[in-house]
């Protein structure tokens, strides 16, 4: 059988651990990874109990972005299809960000692409030292549309216009000074860090907890309208089939630097 893509399990005080859990692929998204989120967090709204939700990544790796094999796949389809994949891709960020409990992500290895999207959806971001981020969806003819609402929330549209467009990675530190993480740690104590902003979280009114989250998501750019969110979508969706991004995912195929046209 193969393993699920998402994984979670709730503890006696209340607190969720969901796993990304494609270690063979980075924990890379496709469809399947996708709705695994879509399915944990519907289970986890059903939990009158849920006080927290601690998002992390099975493997050496958080999360590698999109897997590009199956961008590819989708690619092929039609439009209806790429919107499809794309609105799910976005809607399952949206519920990560107005999860009405706080969300604490542990972030190790390789956060790319999508995944950076995923952090910066969460309330709390603890990277390790190990840690390397990077927004490269242009490198292959792609756009990051979809994630952009609530990276700009969370690094600002200055730094949103440095690392999604030139695609470079940076470290942990860095992604700490421009926001997008709030706290470095070595590798081997990340889970200790973890647990003790769970432990302060855990110290206050959920109900509280809950309207000062949803009253600082007002003042958010990543509250997008529906016209928005729509546009977005459509955006992501139509850029995948495009002739830019058919090239930039052959150049993943080949390993070889994108040819890009003029146009």
């Amino acid at each position: 059988m193969t393993a699920q893509a998402v994984l979670h399990q709730v503890d006696a005080r209340g607190v969720a651990t969901v796993t990304l859990n494609r270690p063979e692929v980075n924990n890379a998204y496709d469809e399947a990874l996708i709705q695994g989120l879509h399915d944990a967090m519907d289970s986890l709204g059903r939990n009158p109990a849920l006080r927290v939700v601690a998002l992390r990544g099975e493997g050496k790796h958080f999360q590698a972005g999109a897997d590009l094999k199956w961008i590819r796949s989708v690619a092929a389809q039609d439009a209806a299809a790429n919107e499809r994949a794309s609105r799910a891709t976005s809607l399952a960020v949206h519920r990560l960000n107005t999860l009405p409990v706080p969300t604490v992500a542990l972030v190790q290895g390789g956060c790319f692409g999508g995944g950076t999207g995923i952090v910066a959806a969460c309330d709390v971001v603890i990277a390790a030292d190990n840690a390397m981020f990077s927004i490269a969806e242009t490198r292959w003819g792609l756009t990051a549309a979809i994630i952009l609402p609530q990276l700009a929330d969370a690094i600002g549209a200055r730094q949103v216009r440095r690392y999604a467009l030139t695609g470079e990675r940076f470290g942990a530190e860095e992604a700490r000074r421009i926001g997008l993480v709030h706290e470095v740690v070595p590798l081997d104590s990340l889970a200790a860090a973890g647990e003790k902003v769970v432990g302060q979280l855990l110290q206050n009114a959920p109900a509280a907890n809950a309207q000062t989250k949803a009253a600082a998501l007002e003042f958010a750019w990543g509250g997008v309208d529906a016209a928005t969110f729509d546009r977005l979508v459509a955006q992501h969706a139509a850029k995948r089939r495009s002739a830019e991004a058919a090239e930039g995912l052959q150049s993943f195929v080949e390993k070889r630097a994108a040819r890009w046209g003029a146009g």
